[in-house]
């Protein structure tokens, strides 16, 4: 089985390029919405996340209180290792659980698998993928995008694009880069020439 990772910038449309693949019979991992599950209690991931950042930051219910540990994390007197331990912590719990589910997959005998991870590279997963897809798109095409989908006004698309990476990042370790400004049909198209160009050196 083919592992493929998928990555990209917000906006980009990763999500639209996964149906893509799904139309083909490719299954994909939203490590997006891995992450939120392994967050549901009783959660060894929750609770490591508390030993490292306090019972702060928990809600009255017990569950993540997101806003409080972003304040912790991101403040802007926040020390770098804060992030960094933030990030070994949720990536160790996510790939974890990624990695079964492919092992899932496998056994199921599908031929391939698409693994959407924004963090991929900054996870090190790319190095566990056979081949990645990189999806860009122009800039005023995401800011579209981006407000559309969680309901924003200008001014914070924007902010949260300053606070992306550039499209190189995603691009420059890459075996294929798909540039989503067009229609469905054309991502269509896309997923089928990345998969028969697989096939054809798996052969």
């Amino acid at each position: 089985m083919t592992v493929l990772g998928l990555t990209g910038p917000s906006g980009a449309g990763k999500g639209e390029l996964a149906a893509a693949f799904a139309h083909y019979d490719v299954p994909s991992l939203d490590t997006d919405a891995i992450y939120h599950r392994l967050l549901i209690p009783p959660s060894p991931c929750l609770d490591a996340l508390v030993d490292a950042f306090g019972p702060s930051i928990l809600t009255p219910e017990r569950t993540l209180d997101r806003p409080a540990l972003a304040a912790i994390v991101f403040a802007a007197d926040a020390s770098p290792i804060l992030h960094q331990t933030l990030n070994q912590i949720t990536h160790r719990f996510i790939l974890d659980e990624t990695r079964a589910q492919i092992e899932a997959y496998r056994r199921a005998g599908k031929r391939a698998v698409l693994v959407d991870a924004p963090l991929l590279y900054e996870s090190g997963f790319d190095r566990e993928c056979d081949q990645v897809i990189a999806v860009i798109a122009p800039r005023q095409t995401r800011i579209e995008r981006i407000m559309r989908r969680d309901g924003i006004d200008l001014a914070a698309a924007e902010a949260r694009l300053r606070a992306q990476k550039e499209d190189e990042f995603y691009t420059h370790r890459a075996d294929f880069v798909v540039v989503n400004d067009e229609e469905k049909t054309h991502l269509a198209k896309s997923a089928a020439d990345i998969l028969s160009e697989i096939e054809e050196d798996i052969r």
